[in-house]
């Protein structure tokens, strides 16, 4: 039996792509291999978006933004992007996932309350994923 895998990719690395990771790291715990990297890493994750997940017990202040590594891409089950500016060429093998995900920041919510709102909608995303990835695979 394999175990599956996903990679979430952002921009930056920074956020919604750590977030996602956390969470989904959370959800299946040593049920599911995670990955994120982002497609023009930054240099840190963002201390909003760590705030926002030590409130539901994870942390990613740890994490270090890295780059999309097209092997990676290759070998997991499913690359999901966050976001409408993230971009990877889809391989043959791979499932493939854009979350438009919500950004608060567009009706004006910023700071701590934007995060909280973003954090959610990717921990909704992710534990809808967890259960599929843990019903397909063998």
């Amino acid at each position: 039996m394999t175990k599956p895998s996903v990679l979430f990719v952002c921009v930056k690395n920074g956020g919604k792509s750590q977030m996602a990771a956390g969470l989904m790291r959370k959800a299946a715990g040593d049920g599911v291999d995670v990955y994120s990297a982002g497609t023009k890493p930054g240099t840190a994750v963002n201390a909003l978006s760590a705030e926002s997940l030590l409130e539901v017990g994870v942390d990613i202040a740890g994490e270090t933004p890295t780059p999309v590594d097209p092997q990676l891409v290759r070998d997991v089950d499913v690359v999901v992007t966050l976001g409408r500016e993230a971009h990877v060429d889809p391989v043959d093998g791979t499932r493939f996932e854009n979350w438009d995900t919500d950004e608060p920041s567009d009706r004006g919510i910023d700071g701590i309350e934007r995060m909280r709102l973003v954090r959610d909608d990717i921990a909704a995303r992710v534990d809808q994923l967890a259960v599929q990835l843990r019903t397909t695979q063998p």
